[in-house]
């Protein structure tokens, strides 16, 4: 008898004790959180220190275009997401909708953040941060100088010239594609108006004819690295720096007219319920290591928005990304076209006119 409560006692001492650690397990599961994001965010490289740093899983949708992301937040229920990076020059469509949660000051490096940018006007409103840049780069001009004089890649002009004919490819995507050629002709990107696009319409018309073809980033990537083409107009670091360990002959320049500067942000969801851990990714994104990471993601390579990035990565990489002419970048650059609703429209119908020529 004494035997058999003995071990029934054991028996329930044991469930006991498996029910507590699974409760204890429960309250130590690992957090979650959830991102929308562009492609470079997606390498592992990159995500992996933050989830085992802090015990967490970030579960990454990638998406394109600013349209794409805010219909994925609008078909989502409050609180589903944590972190979006979303284009600099949309930001303000983010905090219109009131879908971004202020982010303080004092948890940020705005300090070693690249001045031009920080982009006050988009990241911030009425004083309150919503928004940081943490990556940015460039349209302009991708080529193999092996094949081509890198003397004519520094004027926009060439791309309506007969000497490369057949040799170049232009980027797909209008608005940084109609942005360079409003440079080509001496128009700035913040004033293009539709009074604008007939002159800009007949140079697009002129490249087309000159060019092998209007492709997307990876069709026109492996075009060059193929040796189909030669030249990339809209290209950029994102499109040469990661490759140019394996082909040395691939470069990339800003012309002496300009060029097109992207910039891309990050922000925590408003209606996140883990706003501590959210803002704790931000600023992993945000610091030197996260920042060298994120210039180098596999997806693509781009400028760190920190300038302490630069003691993360090597002097190759720090080459092949031109960090000692970004001043000089950065002040002959403009930011996309941010066009209304008409001139928009207006935008994508030359653009689509061209394509069908």
């Amino acid at each position: 008898m004494e035997k058999t409560v003995t071990g029934g006692l054991s028996r329930r001492l044991l469930l006991a004790t498996v029910a507590i650690s699974a409760l204890s397990g429960r309250a130590h599961a690992q957090e979650e959180l959830n991102a929308l994001v562009w492609c470079d965010h997606t390498d592992p490289a990159l995500i992996e220190p933050f989830e085992k740093a802090n015990n967490v899983k970030v579960n990454l949708k990638e998406y394109e275009g600013t349209g794409a992301g805010l219909s994925i937040v609008e078909q989502s229920r409050p609180g589903d997401w944590d972190i979006f990076v979303i284009d600099g020059v949309d930001v303000p469509r983010a905090v219109e909708m009131d879908l971004l949660a202020e982010i303080p000051a004092d948890k940020l490096p705005m300090a070693d953040i690249f001045p031009e940018v920080r982009m006050e006007a988009n990241n911030t409103k009425d004083g309150k941060i919503y928004a940081v840049t943490e990556k940015f780069g460039y349209n302009t001009i991708s080529y193999d100088k092996s094949k081509v004089d890198p003397k004519d890649m520094e004027d926009l002009s060439i791309f309506w010239s007969e000497k490369y004919k057949g040799r170049i490819a232009l980027y797909d995507y209008y608005l940084p594609m109609i942005g360079l050629t409003g440079l080509a002709i001496g128009k700035n990107t913040a004033d293009l108006t539709e009074a604008d696009l007939p002159a800009i319409r007949e140079k697009l018309f002129e490249m087309k004819k000159v060019s092998r073809q209007v492709s997307d980033v990876v069709a026109s990537q492996t075009a060059l690295v193929s040796g189909e083409v030669d030249i990339i107009l809209g290209g950029g670091e994102w499109v040469t720096a990661g490759l140019t360990a394996e082909k040395p002959d691939l470069d990339w320049t800003v012309p002496k007219q300009g060029a097109l500067r992207w910039a891309q942000s990050i922000g925590v969801f408003k209606d996140s319920t883990k706003q501590d851990l959210a803002v704790k990714f931000v600023q992993y994104i945000l610091s030197p290591e996260g920042q060298a990471r994120l210039a180098t993601s596999s997806c693509y390579w781009g400028m760190p928005a920190n300038s302490k990035a630069g003691e993360q990565l090597t002097g190759e990489q720090k080459t092949a990304l031109r960090w000692d002419k970004q001043p000089e970048y950065l002040k002959n650059t403009q930011l996309y076209p941010v066009a209304n609703a008409d001139l928009d429209v207006a935008m994508q119908d030359v653009w689509t006119e061209m394509l069908q020529q």
